[in-house]
């Protein structure tokens, strides 16, 4: 039986075998007594910056366990244990009947997933996806967005293959304990991540390598039966006491005749993954009678630095060694200066860049990315707080999930509108944000389009006003400088999560009033992030696996 050893601490100027000899010190065995080991985990320590180090897990079997029998008796005292196999059993298929193959709406984390664990059994999805194939949606992009400035609605960083996943740097670090997170990270790396996502504690593929790995898990799902369609976007559903039997798909092609009207396509067991910023779908289902409920979700800004100067918050006297990367950093402001709510940074890309991340025309939202090598010249994070709707001043529609997506919309258009509807995002300095003055100069930022000197204040919430302004001097006296002249805020950041719901039975992962409807992933609230997303994919998938026996 394997052994785990953990806490196993490397220095920066140790070989990584050093932990080898350090586990069979630990163990009081000699070293060739470990018979093979492999490392499942790493990590970096920074707290102390004059003792950084790595810290390892090591798994590991010895070559005679009864030789070293009198292990069992201290192992908990030296740090280790025995492991015991802790993988799931895979889904057994079910026995009732699947009129019709299972159909996925949305090619995101959560769909892509659910499709490829659909495939794997033989079930054949059919997977509508509204948006464009990665090279398509790349091109759109990079020439007609980011050169020309003409924002499609259908090929952009959020609809398409890989749904938002595939240009948001690609973290798979997750808070969520569940075993299928492994399955996530060996899906990954079985199309092309690097081996190292599978032992580090914060695993990072990059947005360049992404895309391509999407593109792979696409190939594999379809050489598995599945079918995926792109330019088809779900705009309504057809339910009939209260069970899901229709769905209409427009086509968003630019060749296609748009008189056409689209068609009606009879469905069974329906996954909707649609992801956390398809409003339009939202609100379409509410009508449809699919029950949702408000939530609360993040709100705030990106504010970005130097990466050199992040990295000396971090490594002090250490930064720049050979084997440390970009530093990142994690805060929370605990009820600023009488807040009621935390501010704390969220999604920090260490060399990353700031992009746009918008579904829709004439609006303004950001979120953060970086490449495999993380070697922008800037770090970047997201600073937020909390909202909860029962707070927010009722809305146009008096039901406070809408209410919420247009409390979002109407911050995004602001941001639009206050830089001439450029597209250019509105930008300040962070010590000018605090003290509510106009920022001036040599503007510098990562964002593709560009910033605009803009007083953020006219933009964001008061809420969110107030509880900066507190948070931020609270963040420089951690970190010297943060708060100063090379802290370039840009607004807003409103695509942290979702404020809504689609409402589910625990058990059968169906919506509750809308039977054969499985809404999953970020968009119907169940996520944050793609490992969580992919999971909740999964588990659904498994959960049709389940009950029906393959059509």
């Amino acid at each position: 039986m394997p052994i785990l050893v953990r806490n196993l601490g490397v220095g920066l100027d140790d070989p990584e075998e050093a932990v080898v000899e350090q586990a069979a010190a630990r163990l009081k065995v000699p070293v060739d007594a470990i018979r093979s080991y492999a490392i499942v985990r790493r990590s970096l320590d920074a707290r102390k910056r004059g003792k950084i180090h790595f810290i390892y897990q090591l798994e590991l079997e010895l070559d005679d366990t009864k030789r070293h029998s009198d292990l069992m008796r201290r192992l908990e005292a030296c740090g280790a244990v025995w492991l015991e196999d802790t993988s799931e059993e895979p889904p057994r298929r079910g026995t009732e009947a699947m009129s019709r193959r299972p159909v996925v709406v949305g090619f995101g984390p959560a769909g892509m997933f659910a499709a490829y664990r659909l495939a794997r059994f033989g079930y054949r999805p059919l997977v509508l996806e509204r948006g464009r194939e990665v090279r398509r949606r790349h091109r759109d992009i990079m020439q007609r967005f980011y050169r020309e400035g003409d924002f499609d609605p259908t090929s952009n960083l959020l609809f398409g293959e890989g749904g938002a996943g595939t240009y948001s740097d690609g973290k798979l670090y997750t808070r969520v304990n569940d075993p299928l997170g492994r399955v996530v990270l060996e899906t990954f790396y079985q199309h092309g991540a690097q081996p190292d996502i599978l032992v580090d504690a914060r695993p990072h593929i990059g947005s360049d390598r992404l895309p391509s790995i999407c593109t792979r898990i696409r190939e594999s799902i379809e050489k598995m039966g599945g079918e995926i369609r792109f330019e088809c976007q779900v705009d309504d559903i057809r339910v009939e006491g209260g069970q899901l039997r229709a769905l209409h798909i427009k086509s968003s092609s630019p060749g296609e005749d748009a008189s056409s009207g689209g068609e009606w396509l009879d469905v069974g067991p329906t996954i909707l993954a649609i992801g956390h910023s398809a409003r339009d779908t939202v609100r379409m289902l509410h009508e449809r009678g699919a029950a949702i409920e408000a939530k609360s979700f993040q709100i705030g800004v990106r504010i970005e630095h130097p990466q050199s100067m992040v990295d000396r918050w971090q490594y002090g006297a250490a930064a720049g060694h050979q084997r440390l990367g970009p530093a990142e950093y994690h805060m929370v402001a605990k009820g600023a200066a009488g807040e009621k709510r935390d501010v704390f940074s969220f999604c920090m890309c260490p060399g990353g860049v700031i992009l746009p991340t918008n579904e829709s025309p004439g609006l303004i939202a950001t979120n953060g990315a970086s490449r495999s090598q993380r070697s922008n010249q800037f770090g970047n994070s997201g600073l937020v707080l909390t909202m909860d709707p029962a707070n927010m001043p009722p809305g146009r529609t008096r039901n406070p999930a809408l209410d919420a997506l247009d409390f979002l919309e109407d911050c995004e258009r602001r941001a639009f509108k206050s830089t001439g509807e450029t597209y250019r995002v509105p930008t300040q300095r962070a010590c000018d944000f605090v003290e509510d003055r106009a920022s001036d100069g040599t503007l510098e930022v990562s964002y593709p389009l560009g910033g605009q000197w803009t007083q953020l204040a006219s933009i964001l919430p008061p809420a969110v006003v107030a509880g900066l302004r507190s948070a931020l001097p609270i963040f420089d006296r951690k970190f010297r400088g943060f708060a100063g002249s090379d802290g370039i805020i840009t607004a807003p950041e409103t695509r942290a999560s979702s404020p809504v719901r689609i409402l589910r039975d625990p058990e059968t992962r169906r919506s509750t009033t809308v039977a054969d409807l499985y809404p999953v992933g970020e968009g119907a609230g169940y996520a944050g992030g793609i490992v969580s997303a992919a999971i909740d994919g999964l588990r659904t998938a498994d959960a049709l696996i389940r009950r029906y026996a393959r059509p």
